[in-house]
């Protein structure tokens, strides 16, 4: 996801991350300095419902309005995670699934008494 917060805050007249920091505690939402800065300079890893509500309302935006999909990036992510994997679209040697199958094999001892 691409997050614009900076772009939609700058749309309604604010420059610095310190004023949008005061007006969501005026609004009831304290977040810490560390958060606001992370916020402001790039993606924040996770963010409460409650504090995203607090934020469009303040911007008069949408979730819609700060958070933009990125398909492309997700879509390369996967086929990277499935190259190292090994679950690429080429078929098993083998002739094989790439299903793993359990072994049966010798069964466990039982415990001594």
């Amino acid at each position: 996801m691409q997050w614009n917060l900076r772009l939609r805050a700058a749309e309604r007249g604010i420059w610095k991350s310190a004023q949008l920091r005061r007006m969501l505690a005026e609004a009831g939402v304290e977040i810490s300095a560390g958060k606001m800065s992370s916020w402001w300079a790039g993606t924040p890893p996770t963010m409460r419902l409650e504090e995203l509500d607090v934020l469009c309302a303040l911007l008069e935006c949408t979730p819609d309005d700060l958070l933009t999909p990125e398909p492309d990036k997700v879509a390369a992510r996967i086929r990277q995670a499935k190259a190292a994997n090994g679950d690429g679209d080429q078929p098993d040697p083998n002739g094989g699934s790439s299903v793993v199958a359990p072994r049966f094999g010798k069964s466990r001892s039982t415990p001594p008494l």
